[in-house]
């Protein structure tokens, strides 16, 4: 693939100087600054700057602002400044974008024989800079190739629009001469966050260690020094789940299964949770950077099995159960806070006491008092095989037969009512078997959900089962099945549905 520029790039004169010139290299023309960053790649920079201003119309240039900074959300006050225009110059000095800024100008070459090393200077109107440079030299049009010669171009100067930093310019009115701050604000993408958190679980004493991590990305362009920094937690992702017809059912997100009613310990500012960061720091571009702001120590845990399957599932073989870790974020028996969106990273000490990487899943923001099951991978020996037995048809009178007992008095006795029917003819029973098998030389205990029973159809019943049920939701059951170390237990359910 051929380059832009296969050449080195000299510049014979400089730019222009401007006003409160560029700082030398290292230097950072920032002043006082404070980042306060999102979540969804979104973050507000207030940069105080102390200027010498002079009276009148200035043009002011603030160098070191970000590369994607927003230039609509741009702010800026001063004391006896009122701006009349603002221009983001967001093209950066390379040789690249000085050869495009060329078209239509005239550049020296330098070709050096490598036999002798005797220099040939000629001018040359660079026409073109579509994939490779073509040039006009004399009578000639010439490409420019990337062939190992040593060839570089002169330039008379660096065009007024092209920046060695990004560069936001100002045109102030400004009513006195003298020092003063100038603050500085916009919004820019490019900056983001997100919590990482590792836990070391002790599965015999039921408790667990957790250290939370926040992580911080700039992909800005720009450098931010000595920064105060401010992290606000929001925006929660909520995510439904689309299961089908025949599949296993994935674990739900964001794995609170109750949402908690704490209040935590945190400044909050409407609806968000802000983590600041307990010193400045500096966030380089191109960074990440991680920072403690959780270390929990015993706080309660357990390791439970979980499998779900989708309405009518079927299996010939065995299938492995989900792993799952359930723990509190209240303040007596779990991690006492607000927990932000991110990875749980999970670890075991085996035999010889060193940690083992177990497991991770995802969080979304979570309020503390959260109850929380994580699923951390598949068990290796704890299977379920779930299997449809039987599956017939049933006249509209079975149907019946069984609705009288879906009325329940408020003192516990059953009675028959009426009921809306709807329009549909087919009424089927279902008989399914779910066959639980352990390996492990202690007993467990497998929550069995089924969905699919009120998602595409209403009145699904469960008119025989040899464990009692709970049902989580119109569409959802689940089944509790102890079963012993090295043991199998069956499950079998009748269902009497409309399809």
């Amino acid at each position: 693939m051929r380059r832009l520029l296969p050449i080195c790039a000299f510049i014979a004169a400089p730019a222009l100087a401007q006003d409160n010139a560029i700082p030398p290299p290292g230097a950072s023309a920032q002043g006082d600054v404070s980042v306060t960053i999102h979540n969804n790649d979104l973050a507000l920079v207030q940069d105080v700057r102390q200027l010498n201003i002079a009276s009148g119309r200035v043009r002011q240039e603030f160098p070191d602002v970000s590369a994607r900074i927003q230039p609509q959300t741009v702010t800026m006050t001063g004391d006896g400044l009122e701006i009349i225009e603002q221009n983001f110059d967001f093209d950066l000095l390379s040789p690249q974008a000085l050869m495009q800024k060329a078209v239509g100008e005239t550049i020296t070459l330098v070709r050096t024989n490598p036999a002798t090393g005797a220099e040939v200077r000629e001018q040359a109107r660079v026409l073109a800079v579509n994939g490779g440079v073509v040039l006009q030299i004399g009578n000639r049009i010439e490409v420019l190739r990337d062939d190992g010669l040593p060839v570089r171009v002169i330039f008379d100067q660096v065009p007024e629009n092209l920046r060695a930093r990004p560069t936001l310019s100002v045109t102030f009115d400004s009513r006195r001469g003298g020092t003063r701050p100038v603050n500085l604000t916009y919004l820019t993408n490019g900056l983001a966050w997100q919590a990482d958190y590792v836990a070391l679980f002790d599965q015999a004493a039921g408790r667990m260690d957790v250290q939370g991590w926040i992580t911080l990305t700039n992909n800005s362009g720009t450098e931010y020094r000595n920064a105060n920094t401010l992290l606000v937690a929001g925006n929660v992702d909520a995510n439904s789940n689309q299961y089908g017809y025949g599949r296993p059912v994935p674990p739900p997100r964001p794995g609170a299964r109750r949402a908690g009613t704490e209040t935590a310990d945190r400044e909050r500012i409407g609806d968000f949770y802000l983590y600041p960061l307990p010193e400045r720091t500096t966030i380089a571009n191109r960074q990440t950077k991680q920072v403690s702001f959780l270390d929990v120590s015993g706080a309660q845990a357990q390791r439970a099995y979980e499998y779900r399957n989708g309405w009518l599932a079927t299996f010939d073989e065995p299938q492995n159960v989900n792993t799952v870790l359930r723990f509190s974020s209240s303040r007596d028996q779990g991690l006492g806070d607000a927990l932000p969106a991110g990875t749980v990273r999970v670890y075991q000490r085996d035999a010889r006491g060193n940690p083992q990487f177990v497991g991770e899943s995802r969080i979304d923001h979570t309020p503390m008092g959260s109850e929380l099951g994580l699923t951390t991978g598949q068990a290796f020996d704890v299977k379920v095989q779930p299997v449809v037995e039987n599956r017939q048809r049933l006249t509209e009178e079975q149907w019946r037969l069984t609705d009288r007992f879906r009325i329940t008095n408020p003192d516990g006795t059953r009675t028959t009512g009426e009921r809306e029917t709807l329009q549909r003819t087919d009424y089927w029973q279902t008989q399914m078997r779910y066959t639980v098998n352990n390996a492990r030389p202690e007993p467990v205990t497998v929550s069995i959900y089924q969905s699919g029973l009120g998602r595409w159809w209403a009145d699904s019943r469960i008119i025989q089962e040899t464990l009692p049920h709970e049902r989580i939701s119109d569409d959802q059951v689940v089944w509790r099945v102890p079963v012993p170390a090295n043991g199998t237990v069956s499950l079998n359910v009748t269902y009497q549905t409309r399809y």
